[in-house]
């Protein structure tokens, strides 16, 4: 059985699962996860969240944010994957 990973946003009810070679988008639309969306490869911006807890790797070096945004915390989902539980805020 593969890997899954529970990822919750924060203050709701909405939880979905991720396996470790899904974005985190991919599996939000899989799993009526309810992230929004548009470019889908870590340009726009559509889909940003604050990691709260757990850990990430992304598909690109360096995705559409600021060494700041990073520093606090901002993730992409669209090339972010889970490599473990999650808690997200969204904006």
């Amino acid at each position: 059985m593969a890997k899954r990973f529970q990822i919750t946003l924060a203050g709701e009810s909405t939880r979905f699962w991720a396996t470790p070679e899904l974005t985190l988008l991919r599996a939000s639309l899989a799993g009526n996860g309810g992230l929004l969306s548009s470019c889908r490869n870590g340009t726009c911006r559509a889909c940003r969240c604050k990691l709260l807890q757990g850990e990430i790797s992304y598909l690109i070096e360096w995705p559409g944010l600021s060494a700041e945004e990073k520093a606090d915390g901002w993730i992409l989902p669209c090339v972010a994957q889970a490599r473990s539980d999650l808690l997200l805020q969204r904006p």
